[in-house]
């Protein structure tokens, strides 16, 4: 706790006079001042800690101030000042249990210097005393913006929660689509399966048949389950020998079974099994049969992989979406950070689309860290969704990962057209956008910053020298309460 110096001055009125901040009062009032409040000398260091509870107001005299935020590991300077009447530490005072009274930075002094100190309750009695309308505007003023960030913040989720449940229904409709459709052919194939069987059985020699059958198919059913598939011009070269060696033993319809078998991966050493088993059969009616069979088997292998691969795909999305939203998980917790990307990189594949290759350069070595999962999914998806809008559909987006001393970092590069030097040390800055008007509320990167800088502790910073802009988030590797 910041104790208060001990008076060595006395107090004087026409000094207080001459400060921009008392000049309109009047003489009682300064008497007030000095008679409730005291003069005080500080000697170059710290005068005060932000976080520390909120005790007194600060208004300078004479000498020099500097004002400090904490950002991750950093105190970054946001004020210096000589000119005396500037003011910091209890001003929100007035406003009473409505607010946390803690000092929202950090005062130090540079030279010796002097202050009028007072306390904060007298202070808080002096605004509601003396400016009871200036308080009720001032409450008005204060909580209206607080209020109004809250709901474009809120706003700006749900704009994020809008495209990202666009993406995800066009990305679970595709697998599901297929899945129906695969479905709803299949039973077609089994319905002629039944009928086609009784005749493949009929022909001679039928057991031969039906046991090459059973071997052709179970080698195309494995060939499927180890999911590597032909090329376009491996499938097509494959296609026009098996059309030709169905040609060469007179099988009508010969293109569109070649198709099939070509699919199955089903080699003209396989099919000269078939053909010897059923030689038998001199009219060739029990190849022809076979064939027919086989292309429907191997057919409905291939739609119920085609079922699999979608049901697991689905699956897939559906498990990232319940990653990325964390509904069934605590709000603190420790984690894998590279779950988290992914999962947001999943839930807005159908956003980035083809023409941005997303690569993936994670160290994956790194500790799991202690934090609010939902929201740095939050900071992922603003950081993604605008390395996305910049890029245009086109580009690379580079997600890294990295340890960085005592933190964690995580980096999103994009080869877009960059950031203006002009705006960099805006865009953090609430309400502030480049989008079109009705396309970005401004908030996407004040919210990001206030969740990894005030949410996590960490720090968040840009850099871009066109085409390489790269948004670089530190993360503490442990809890700011831990050893």
């Amino acid at each position: 706790m910041t104790e208060k110096p001990a008076s060595d001055v006395l107090c004087s009125a026409d000094e207080l006079r001459r400060l921009f901040l008392f000049e309109k009062l009047s003489d009682d009032q300064l008497a007030w001042l000095c008679r409730e409040g005291q003069v005080i000398s500080a000697e170059p260091g710290r005068v005060y800690l932000e976080g520390e509870p909120a005790e007194f107001l600060y208004v300078l005299l004479s000498g020099t101030v500097v004002l400090s935020r904490r950002i991750g590991a950093d105190d970054v300077e946001t004020t210096r000042s000589s000119t005396p009447g500037v003011y910091a530490g209890a001003f929100y005072a007035y406003l009473g249990e409505q607010v946390a009274q803690v000092y929202n930075n950090s005062m130090r002094v540079t030279e010796p210097s002097r202050f009028f100190v007072l306390e904060a309750a007298k202070f808080a009695e002096l605004m509601h005393s003396w400016f009871p309308m200036a308080v009720h505007l001032l409450e008005g003023l204060f909580f209206g913006v607080k209020n109004m960030q809250e709901t474009v913040g809120q706003r700006e989720r749900l704009l994020a929660l809008g495209a990202l449940s666009a993406g995800l229904t066009h990305e679970l409709n595709n697998p599901a689509a297929a899945a129906v459709r695969a479905t709803a052919s299949l039973r077609d194939h089994i319905a002629r399966l039944r009928r086609k069987l009784p005749a493949v059985a009929a022909g001679h020699d039928d057991h031969t048949v039906v046991g090459v059958l059973v071997q052709i198919v179970d080698g195309a059913a494995e060939r499927a389950g180890h999911g590597v598939s032909l090329s376009p011009l491996e499938a097509a070269d494959l296609e026009d020998v098996l059309s030709d060696w169905l040609d060469d033993h007179d099988i009508s319809g010969r293109w569109e079974l070649a198709s099939t078998l070509a699919q199955a991966r089903i080699s003209t050493d396989e099919l000269d099994q078939l053909a010897a088993a059923a030689a038998a059969d001199g009219s060739g009616k029990s190849l022809a049969g076979a064939l027919d069979w086989l292309s429907d088997t191997v057919e409905t292998e291939m739609l119920l992989t085609e079922i699999t691969d979608s049901v697991a795909r689905i699956s897939s999305l559906i498990g990232a979406t319940r990653q990325y939203s964390q509904l069934d998980r605590a709000p603190y917790q420790v984690v894998d950070v590279h779950e988290l990307l992914d999962s947001t990189v999943a839930m807005l594949s159908g956003k980035i689309g083809d023409g941005i290759k997303v690569v993936r350069d994670y160290d994956r070595t790194l500790p799991r860290i202690p934090c609010f999962p939902g929201e740095l999914n939050q900071v992922w998806t603003n950081l993604i969704d605008n390395a996305v809008t910049a890029m245009d559909g086109s580009g690379t987006l580079t997600i890294r990962t990295a340890k960085d001393q005592d933190r964690l970092l995580v980096e999103f590069g994009d080869t877009g057209p960059g950031v203006p030097d002009d705006i960099k040390q805006r865009i953090f800055d609430p309400f502030f956008t480049t989008k079109p008007v009705g396309q970005g509320t401004g908030l996407g990167l004040d919210i990001s910053y206030r969740i990894v800088v005030s949410r996590h502790h960490g720090d968040l910073r840009v850099e871009s020298v066109p085409p390489d802009t790269r948004f670089r988030v530190w993360l503490p590797l442990q809890a700011p309460d831990s050893g």
